[in-house]
């Protein structure tokens, strides 16, 4: 751990205790983030609407450990509880949410490599954390958090051994189903690949995420791009990587935001791949998600003028083994957090 490193806060319980928990930590920052955010701005004029409604009917029907921890949640911040269930859905209801990132993983003899830029609101440096959440009855797991938003939808592994880590899919047409953080929070209760996997493909789908999916004892590493209309599931042979739009065979049929950042994010991944070749490792990929690139909009996000309002909070860096995870986060290039998180769960 360095000497700038992020403390790990540990939070327990039934899932409306936990929601509260995480309400209480994110309390000394959250007012300020949500006067400062378009996002919230934007969201806020969905209150009252009949699809919100249907949303949050979808998420108890299906999901409602997860939708308590969202009521929890309320509590702890001190806000409604509608109005933190809409924050929670900003990717249904304004559809070009501010929620950035890019995944590689890599496939070698021994190991399972994921590495993620988790980019987000420019003003959260500093104001984002680390959090190793025990349900009682599930696996738990260490995730990065976002204050006042559920667990999941950033990068996580739990103490089955799965890795999750979320690209935001800027999706047109959302229906009424599971709203997709709620879905990614559930998927770190899952303790085999296979099971999260159906998770994603079984439950109906709100919006979308991409999600890269590995787990310790299993070497298949799943590129999932679960969204309103269809659930892609690809198994990564060597390496591969994902910014922010639909790239699996099919997408074109569903109709997504593409901004140019996460274009050019998309072609400096297949030109960084290919230079690379066979050498890939947990180095070379932090290396590739730290690229500035000659031309176009970079990887790595610093400028605070960044045209869809992103920068780099974190980048992270799963070894996954049979005998568990190995996580390192950066943060401003430097390791703030490091942990083996051993397989224990059956």
């Amino acid at each position: 751990m360095s000497k700038r490193g992020w403390a790990l806060h540990r939070i327990a319980g039934e899932p409306y205790e936990i929601g509260s928990q995480l309400g209480v930590l994110a309390r000394p920052v959250f007012d300020a983030y949500m006067r400062q955010s378009a996002a919230w701005r934007d969201v806020q004029k969905w209150r009252g609407h009949a699809f919100v409604q249907h949303l949050r009917e979808a998420a108890r029907a299906h999901l409602p450990d997860q939708l308590a921890e969202l009521d929890g949640m309320a509590a702890g911040l001190g806000w409604l509880a509608d109005d933190i269930f809409l924050w929670n859905c900003r990717g249904e209801l304004i559809h070009n949410a501010p929620d950035g990132c890019t995944t590689f993983a890599a496939s070698r003899s021994g190991e399972t490599l994921i590495a993620h830029n988790e980019d987000g609101d420019p003003f959260l440096p500093g104001k984002v954390s680390i959090v190793d959440v025990q349900p009682k009855g599930k696996p738990g797991f260490i995730s990065f958090y976002y204050p006042g938003s559920l667990p999941g939808h950033t990068f996580a592994a739990n103490r089955a051994g799965l890795v999750q880590t979320i690209n935001n899919l800027r999706i047109r047409q959302p229906v009424a189903g599971v709203p997709r953080m709620i879905l990614a929070r559930a998927v770190l209760d899952a303790r085999t690949l296979d099971a999260a996997a159906h998770m994603l493909r079984d439950t109906p789908r709100a919006s979308g995420f991409h999600h890269t999916l590995g787990a310790a004892g299993d070497s298949r590493v799943l590129s999932i791009e679960a969204t309103a209309m269809r659930c892609s599931i690809a198994q990564i042979a060597r390496a591969s990587g994902h910014a922010n739009h639909m790239v699996h065979p099919g997408c074109n049929g569903e109709a997504q935001i593409v901004t140019d950042s996460s274009r050019d994010r998309q072609a400096r991944v297949a030109t960084l791949l290919e230079q690379r070749g066979t050498d890939i490792d947990g180095d070379a990929l932090v290396d590739m998600l730290r690229d500035k690139a000659p031309t176009g909009l970079p990887i790595y996000r610093e400028d605070p003028n960044d045209p869809d309002g992103e920068n780099t909070l974190a980048t992270a860096l799963f070894r996954i083994r049979a005998e568990g995870v190995a996580l390192r986060v950066h943060a401003q290039r430097a390791v703030v957090f490091e942990t083996f998180i051993a397989r224990t769960a059956a």
